[in-house]
């Protein structure tokens, strides 16, 4: 018999290298077309094969739901909206309340009485009736000369508790001679020509109060009354004030200029109102002064002090005296 031998084949044939086993997790095959339901047993197939661990077994993954956001504990973002609101409202009162105290009513208002900011106390202040019918300074339907009815005696400011009333600035009955106006400008040039002006002008009456309070400031307030508005605004524009200075040098200041910071809360709206504070160097004292004018009348104010003149019961001054004017 003879023996067929296939000289092709490699006498050292190679080992070829077994295959690495399937480490992929086991997945249910996707399944095949047309696959037989009974399909022939594998050959050699493990009678006993070893199941595979859960944990090998990859899980289907599922969605994670996403966090609720952490909810605010609602009582304190409530408490902190009502503090909110609280502090707002007092905020709005408080500005109102200053507004309030600030600018007086038409009728009884108590003076001023804090005294932390350097404010006086002053009286009541009542503003004098109108005679029956008569139309008030501002009242342009029924009072185109402006004139003030009532008696302008009883528009001056009154003096703070605790001051000293100033016995030169009286008067005969209340009213006050010219000569006693014009001692307030250092100049005796100055003084003739601002008499020949008032003169000239139709000046009625003159009436005035002063005082001193205890920590030495000396107040002095004029109102000069004319016939008519348009006069009253003439005299403040063209003569007691030039170029936004005063045009005359008081006895008690040098150099004025126009009061940047006086506050516009403090001014009445229907009153003119030019305030003036002394430049340095001052002297041994210092001196604030404010123009105004409300229908007819005139009014000037001076307040000096040694050393450093306060704004405070300066601008309180001004703003209660406009507000009796107005």
């Amino acid at each position: 018999m003879t023996t067929e031998t296939n000289t092709n084949a490699d006498p050292n044939p190679e080992p070829q290298p077994e295959p690495e086993p399937n480490t992929d997790p086991v997945t249910d095959p996707a399944p095949v077309p047309n696959a037989d339901p009974n399909p022939a047993p594998v050959p050699n197939a493990d009678p006993n094969p070893v199941p595979v661990p859960v944990a090998e077994v990859a899980q289907p993954v599922e969605p994670v739901p996403p966090v609720p956001p952490v909810k605010k504990d609602r009582r304190l973002l409530r408490a902190t909206l009502r503090w909110v609101a609280a502090v707002a409202v007092f905020g709005v009162v408080g500005t109102g309340t200053a507004y309030g105290i600030t600018r007086l009513d038409r009728t009884d208002v108590p003076g001023l009485a804090t005294h932390s900011d350097g404010r006086w106390t002053y009286p009541v202040l009542v503003k004098p009736p109108l005679p029956s019918g008569s139309p008030g300074p501002n009242d342009d339907s029924r009072n185109l000369a402006g004139a003030h009815y009532a008696d302008l005696r009883k528009l001056v400011l009154p003096a703070p508790e605790g001051a000293t009333a100033d016995a030169s600035l009286k008067g005969t009955d209340g009213w006050l001679p010219t000569k006693g106006f014009l001692a307030e400008f250092a100049s005796a040039d100055d003084r003739k020509e601002l008499g020949q002006t008032l003169l000239d002008s139709g000046l009625r009456h003159i009436t005035a109060r002063g005082w001193t309070t205890p920590d030495g400031t000396h107040t002095r307030i004029y109102l000069l009354q004319f016939d008519t508005a348009a006069v009253a605004e003439a005299i403040l524009n063209g003569k007691l004030m030039s170029q936004a200075a005063p045009a005359y040098a008081l006895r008690d200041g040098d150099q004025f200029e126009l009061d940047g910071k006086f506050p516009d809360p403090a001014r009445i709206e229907h009153v003119l109102l030019a305030p003036y504070t002394e430049l340095k160097p001052y002297g041994a004292r210092q001196a604030r002064q404010a123009y105004l004018a409300s229908g007819d009348t005139v009014g000037v104010i001076i307040q000096s002090r040694k050393g450093v003149m306060p704004a405070v019961p300066f601008e309180q001054t001004v703003t209660l005296q406009s507000e009796l004017l107005d």
